[in-house]
């Protein structure tokens, strides 16, 4: 005869909540921050093939942190829902609030009921237009949403580089200075991060449908100088 183990439900959300943090805060940190036309993303990666952002839909950017398969299945879930949904209706229904909203059923599921939570933290970017604010959707590992107003910091140190961060001069300021910011609250005050370890993405209206682009290093260079 087989026994059962009986374990609290709130013990059991408190083991799958520890693990999955665990699990995030090994990876390094991103940062999101709205500038004064776009949004720009910036992440210590020293890969370069294995990308922690990315395009999902014309006006819509996706970063992950944590296990890089779980979030990579996640993004490429994304599009999917994108095209479909904007497919099966239009173009203009694909929005990020509900894009952020699929991500977090998906994950509050996984954690309530799939053998173990997805070791992940993601964030949802909306560069605005004249029908929708420019947004950023942080989604935790359990579901959680957050709307955040001017700047979003994902795994690593998160509350560290959040508060350094928050110290620096935040608003609609210009590409080049934000860039500045991140990367100095990503950094911290005792080291430097290479530019050949940065990954960074923004999106911004450039006179096409298509808003995103991934920077290279000499411009990334040539903004941090």
């Amino acid at each position: 005869m087989s026994n059962f183990f009986y374990v609290a439900p709130e013990q059991l959300i408190k083991d799958r909540a520890e693990f999955a943090q665990k699990g995030i805060a090994r990876g390094r940190s991103i940062v999101a921050a709205i500038y004064d036309v776009g949004v720009v993303l910036v992440a210590e990666n020293p890969s370069a093939s294995l990308y922690k952002i990315s395009e999902i839909y014309d006006r819509l950017a996706f970063a992950g942190v944590g296990r890089y398969n779980e979030f990579d299945r996640l993004r490429e879930a994304g599009i999917r829902w994108a095209d479909g949904t904007g497919y099966t209706y239009s173009r203009e229904d694909v929005d990020g609030r509900a894009l952020a909203n699929y991500y977090a059923q998906h994950l509050g599921d996984m954690f309530t009921e799939g053998q173990k939570p997805l070791e992940v933290e993601i964030l949802v970017a909306q560069l605005g237009n004249q029908f929708r604010p420019t947004k950023l959707y942080r989604i935790a590992y359990e579901g959680t949403i957050s709307d955040e107003e001017h700047f979003a910091v994902l795994g690593g140190d998160a509350e560290t580089i959040k508060e350094r961060f928050a110290t620096l001069e935040v608003g609609h300021l210009a590409l080049s200075q934000t860039l500045k910011n991140a990367v100095s609250a990503l950094a911290g005050p005792d080291r430097q991060i290479p530019v050949s370890d940065l990954e960074v993405g923004v999106l911004e209206d450039r006179g096409d449908r298509r808003t995103f682009a991934r920077l290279d290093d000499d411009e990334i260079g040539r903004l941090l100088a």
